[in-house]
């Protein structure tokens, strides 16, 4: 799987430009505050129609601009295909899959599959639980559709029950709708924390692995699902029915598969309260090259590395294993000086390419 092209237009920064990729590396390479990440950004919207850094869409269009336009061209195996994303003012998004427009976003899922890398993964170890379910959540919906279309369900239903709890519901009505709710949450609810299990259980040993590499075996890498509640349709919806006086109170569902987390550990230890930044870093790395192994085994389709900024947070042994797996695959990496061989360089300035250089 590759990006062959990307059109940008009232993108961010973008007046208009256009960019051609090769198969392998191609480094993005400016000052900063010049468009790197814009551009980087543009991929990712391509791939999951959300951007990584806003839940805005008004701010992806050019200041002055009424829409902002994306078009990326994917190639695969057997076929290729376009992606247009188009965003107006109003912040309202249309999605175009080889000239036909879809009515789900989600119907984007699958086309282009990305594994996005940048500092901020640090949050994914060390910060709250809800960064380690987006990086399930993220990577499973392009996995597998079937999961996207769960937790499409589950939040939905986790909408509209959040939503009566703070009306002030009392009395068997009000019961009766939250019955009605808890048995949706707990059906998809189910599926979501099986293929969660399933997922883990799988990327679990090749993180293990990756990160006794980068180690050079000092150290051990253990994933874990938490969940504190027994995770079955019957048990979520005990569990769903244990909390539901509290959650009066509270006036939002304080239990079920929205409040689950993964124990990140090293040696025993949890990386959260016992890890230097380096092993938190490395714990990060592993997890994202393991993400890597986990789409080509489910998928059959190696995915798009996106790098943003990474390479000047990394000591050398990090930077070597990551470059080695950026020339393995077609890779988008961002930064402000590279030397290196090997790679299709773009420089960037003030939104424009202004000069593009092959050494190979």
């Amino acid at each position: 799987m590759r990006i062959s092209g990307l059109y940008l237009k009232n993108f961010r920064n973008y007046k208009e430009e256009k960019a051609a990729f090769l198969p392998g590396l191609n480094v993005i390479c400016g000052k900063n505050a010049m468009g790197k990440t814009n551009m980087l950004e543009a991929v990712y919207l391509s791939a999951v129609a959300r951007s990584p850094r806003t839940f805005k869409d008004k701010e992806l269009i050019m200041e002055g601009a009424e829409y902002s336009t994306i078009v990326c061209q994917v190639e695969k195996k057997y076929r290729s295909h376009k992606i247009e994303i188009h965003i107006d003012q109003r912040g309202k998004k249309r999605v175009i899959i080889d000239s036909i427009p879809v009515n789900r976003a989600g119907e984007l899922l699958g086309i282009l599959n990305v594994v996005y890398f940048s500092p901020d993964e640090l949050k994914l170890i060390k910060e709250a639980p809800e960064n380690r379910r987006k990086f399930l959540d993220i990577s499973l919906s392009q996995q597998q559709k079937s999961y996207f279309n769960a937790l499409s369900s589950y939040t939905k239903a986790l909408k509209q029950k959040n939503n009566l709890l703070k009306t002030g519901c009392h009395g068997k009505d009000a019961d009766g709708m939250l019955d009605v709710w808890d048995e949706t949450l707990a059906t998809h609810g189910a599926t979501l924390v099986k293929k969660r299990f399933d997922f883990l259980s799988s990327l679990a040993p090749m993180a293990k692995e990756i990160h006794a590499s980068i180690s050079k075996g000092s150290e051990e890498m253990t994933l874990t699902y938490e969940a504190d509640y027994e995770t079955t349709k019957e048990g979520i919806l005990n569990a769903l029915l244990r909390s539901r006086e509290k959650d009066k109170k509270l006036q939002y569902t304080s239990a079920g598969p929205h409040r689950d987390d993964i124990k990140i550990e090293i040696n025993g230890k949890d990386v959260r309260k016992f890890a230097s930044q380096g092993q938190q870093r490395t714990a990060a790395l592993s997890l994202k090259l393991a993400e890597m192994k986990m789409f080509r085994q489910e998928t059959g389709e190696v995915p798009v590395l996106l790098l943003d900024d990474v390479l000047s947070e990394l000591d050398e042994t990090r930077k070597e294993i990551l470059i080695n797996m950026a020339q393995s695959c077609q890779t988008l990496l961002t930064c402000t000086e590279y030397i290196g061989e090997r790679s299709r360089l773009f420089t960037i300035e003030n939104g424009k390419i202004i000069d593009i250089k092959d050494s190979y």
